[in-house]
């Protein structure tokens, strides 16, 4: 299937056709659980949300977003925004039943931790706040390659830059993250 045609059909879908729903699940759906495994390997065994359920409460959470997708990264960036959403809801709600229980660590990628205690996904997502009240663009960056699954090549052409353009994005976002985090640390 071509992209123009992947993109229809989810904009299909936004609009009520449920055939359309019929066809793009199959397609999107692969990638959907790939994006929820990659946000779920930092949570702990223990974690009450699984992956599956992690993919269909934001695709039911998609469904109510009215937007116009520009193409299939544009989808994905949403989708992992959504995912976000999801897992910092669900955090906040084990959290305040628990007060403050054992969150697990969490990177920023495979080889880079945010601070010397990684963050729970709670600080980290305070802290990807405060980032994009001071640089959206850097934010989105942070989002679409940890939380989307992106690759840097998708993230670019996303976001419109180069991809070494971004790779000194994600440096930057990375560098400032782990200062806030460390500030919070501390306070």
């Amino acid at each position: 299937m071509r992209p123009n045609e992947l993109t229809g059909l989810i904009n299909q879908w936004q609009s009520g056709d449920d055939a359309a729903l019929q066809q793009l699940m199959p397609l999107v759906h692969g990638e959907l659980q790939r994006l929820a495994r990659r946000q779920m390997r930092g949570e702990a065994p223990s974690h009450t949300l699984q992956a599956t359920a992690l993919v269909n409460e934001a695709f039911m959470r998609l469904a109510d977003i009215k937007i116009e997708y520009k193409d299939r990264s544009h989808f994905l960036a949403m989708a992992s925004k959504t995912m976000r959403r999801v897992l910092v809801d669900h955090a906040r709600k084990k959290k305040s039943a628990k007060r403050g229980g054992g969150m697990p660590d969490l990177t920023l990628d495979d080889n880079v931790a945010v601070a010397a205690n990684a963050p729970d996904i709670l600080d980290l997502d305070n802290a990807l706040s405060a980032l994009a009240g001071v640089d959206e663009h850097l934010a989105s960056t942070i989002e679409l390659v940890f939380f989307g699954g992106l690759t840097y090549q998708e993230a670019a052409d996303t976001q419109g830059v180069s991809k070494t353009a971004l790779f000194d994005d994600m440096e930057l976002a990375k560098a400032w993250l782990k200062n806030r985090m460390a500030d919070m640390e501390e306070e």
